[in-house]
């Protein structure tokens, strides 16, 4: 199982975080500290897979990925195959990339919404449900669609009643 998703910048900056086990704020604020102090002392050269079990308890697991100014930190137990993990990790950043355009880390700022569309189509409940970037893209654009059609409904029930004054 999936116990946490976590983006953050190499200032050690959370951009995103989603835990799929129930953490109070100040727990998952440590477990970010914890993961970026890891992070940032490991060498260019050394493996992307982390023993976590220090950080979030036995039998858990880390698998990390730094693209540009962004780590992407995938939290998970033995359940799960690490190449898999790191594969996800693949899927995630290349849905986002075809989201925005070469993504960067405004648009992760500006598009938290979206991203959390995007995971929620990859991963849900710590499960995988989607391994395929344009699977998720299909699924995202559908979710696009029906957001414009709902605004445009509410926006033309809100302009009609509005008439009725």
């Amino acid at each position: 199982m999936i116990r946490a998703v976590i983006v953050m910048n190499t200032q050690g900056k959370p951009r995103f975080a989603k835990f799929y086990n129930f953490q109070p704020v100040e727990k998952q604020q440590e477990l970010i500290r914890s993961v970026y102090g890891v992070l940032c002392s490991r060498a260019e050269n050394v493996s992307n897979f982390v023993e976590a079990e220090s950080i979030f308890g036995p039998d858990s697991r880390l698998v990390y990925k730094h693209f540009a100014t962004l780590y992407f930190v995938l939290v998970f137990n033995s359940s799960e195959n690490e190449l898999a993990m790191l594969d996800l990790i693949q899927v995630f950043v290349e849905t986002l990339d075809k989201c925005f355009k070469n993504v960067c880390e405004l648009d992760l700022v500006f598009n938290y919404s979206k991203m959390h569309t995007i995971l929620d189509e990859i991963i849900s409940g710590g499960q995988v449900l989607e391994t395929s970037s344009s699977g998720v893209m299909k699924a995202v654009e559908e979710i696009s669609k029906l957001e414009t059609a709902s605004n445009s409904i509410n926006f033309v029930s809100k302009t009609v009643s509005g008439w009725r004054g």
